[in-house]
């Protein structure tokens, strides 16, 4: 299928998509509508079709009477609703309805204009559902959340308003908005589906991205900062085990040090190596990048694909019903499990250069602080983020490797992927946070290594830093400093102000 939503410019092509989809749904003969008109006919055949006339998971063979197919579909939303747990952020969720719609717009899942069109009017009434983070096996779809979901647009459950959920039923009303009627497949076409994991997904896709060039500029803080070598560096040396990853950290590091006043000061210095976290950077680091332009590979793909059950092709006029697994999360949960090992990846090396930082080497205070002892400075923020790195290696076990039966035996293989992708966004949380402790303690030890000046993408990253922290000469609470810190991270500020002094990074 075409390529039209991209991860890099994922907001601007889901808006387009949902346009587009508005104006096929005022269409009569459009993909929304054909799609829906195969299933009608495939109904009057007379044969069992699962999903459409059927029970569901192990009730297959369960025969629906053509009176009892719509109150199906609403019987199979209000069974599958029981999902658990705190809500899923709401930016997310809304994500999982955008996702939902466009899938169903694509026109393979039979479902009724009045669905899609209803799934729509949520996102442009900014009714948001409120849906429990937990209880979705990842397999037959995300079916709890997404039954959570879905059920907002018969008028059921919750929605988030100002000060916390309320009724769908009053949020609907107050929009002028009437609940959906539910036909023939429009329950399971709703909640068949990957669009939880794939929110999930694709968030921990764009923030990983964000997190790839700011790894980078705070490892060549540090470098600075702890009179490394620059030589390892080298694009020859890449050249010579050619990772994409591996090229592109060594040319961030390196322009990030164009101009340095502190390397060439040590220069005759007797040290032949440096420690692995400073000297492999370009391996680790590029590891990660490699293996992250995989996971964002399969999330893209993903973006543009049919996930739901059955599947609606046209046969030379003709309606073909295909019961497929489309549903199945696997791809995705291999590639959150991948995302996360490669993401935990720069927290691990980066709290070991934090090590290096505070452990009082190469000219450098104990903690960075003057008179420590009497001061604890730095100490304990190396021991949050290594609590954090131990964090990420419990959250790190994939959970692709698992699978517990359902349903009677009829779904014995599951990909436990939204478990998988809840855990990565976790993990990447946690990196944010582990790399932003090392930028606060590289620049607290850059503003130790004064006149001398770092290279100026360093240099405009310690600027950033300074913009929010101020330079620490006594102890004081330091959960401001690392919320400011782990802000300018996030967001991918701290990378973009090294981008503006040297170019854009790679």
């Amino acid at each position: 299928m075409a390529n039209g939503l991209r991860l890099a410019t994922l907001d601007a092509d889901l808006a387009a998509s949902l346009d587009a989809l508005r104006a096929d749904l005022a269409d009569a003969d459009g993909r929304v509508a054909r799609s829906r008109r195969r299933v009608e006919t495939a109904l009057a055949d007379g044969h069992a079709h699962y999903g459409l006339n059927t029970g569901f998971g192990a009730l297959k063979s369960e025969r629906i009477g053509p009176a009892d197919v719509e109150r199906l579909q609403l019987n199979l939303l209000r069974s599958h609703a029981c999902g658990v747990g705190p809500p899923v952020p709401r930016p997310i969720t809304r994500r999982m309805v955008a996702f939902k719609a466009h899938a169903l717009g694509l026109g393979f899942s039979g479902a009724s204009p009045a669905v899609v069109a209803g799934l729509l009017d949520l996102l442009d009434h900014d009714l948001i559902p409120v849906v429990p983070e937990q209880g979705s096996l990842g397999a037959s779809g995300d079916l709890a959340p997404l039954a959570h979901l879905a059920l907002v647009l018969v008028g059921e459950g919750a929605v988030w308003g100002e000060a916390g959920p309320v009724p769908a039923a009053d949020a609907l009303a107050d929009a002028g908005l009437e609940p959906v009627a539910l036909g023939a497949k429009d329950g399971l076409a709703l909640i068949n589906g990957t669009q939880f994991m794939l929110a999930f997904a694709a968030e921990v896709a764009a923030r990983a991205a964000r997190l790839a060039t700011t790894a980078d500029i705070v490892a060549a803080m540090t470098l600075e900062a702890r009179l490394g070598s620059a030589r390892p560096f080298d694009p020859r040396v890449a050249a010579l085990r050619p990772h994409p990853g591996h090229a592109q950290t060594a040319e961030a590091v390196r322009r990030a040090l164009a101009g340095s006043e502190i390397g060439p000061s040590h220069a005759g210095c007797d040290r032949v190596q440096d420690p692995y976290s400073i000297r492999c950077v370009p391996q680790v680091h590029g590891a990660s990048r490699d293996a992250l332009a995989f996971a964002a590979a399969v999330v893209e793909r993903e973006l543009n694909s049919v996930t739901d059950n059955p599947l609606v092709f046209d046969v030379e006029g003709k309606p073909d019903v295909v019961s497929a697994g489309n549903f199945h999360g696997q791809p995705l949960a291999l590639a959150l499990d991948t995302a996360a090992i490669a993401v935990a990846e720069w927290a691990s090396i980066s709290e070991r250069r934090t090590y290096l930082l505070v452990d009082g080497g190469d000219g450098l205070p104990p903690f960075l602080v003057e008179r420590s002892g009497l001061q604890s400075g730095f100490m304990i923020p190396q021991y949050v983020a290594a609590s954090l790195v131990s964090e990420n290696k419990t959250l790190c076990h994939p959970a692709s490797v698992d699978s517990i039966p359902s349903s009677r035996g009829q779904e014995d293989h599951v990909s436990m992927g939204a478990w998988g992708a809840r855990k990565a966004l976790r993990v990447v949380e946690n990196a944010e946070r582990v790399l932003a402790i090392e930028a606060l303690c590289a620049a607290q030890a850059l503003d130790l290594r004064r006149p001398l000046q770092a290279g100026r993408g360093v240099e405009a990253a310690r600027a950033a830093v300074r913009e929010r922290v101020a330079f620490r000469t006594d102890d004081t609470a330091f959960e401001p400093d690392l919320a400011a810190a782990t802000a300018l991270v996030r967001s991918g500020a701290l990378a973009a102000a090294a981008e503006a002094e040297v170019g854009l990074l790679p």
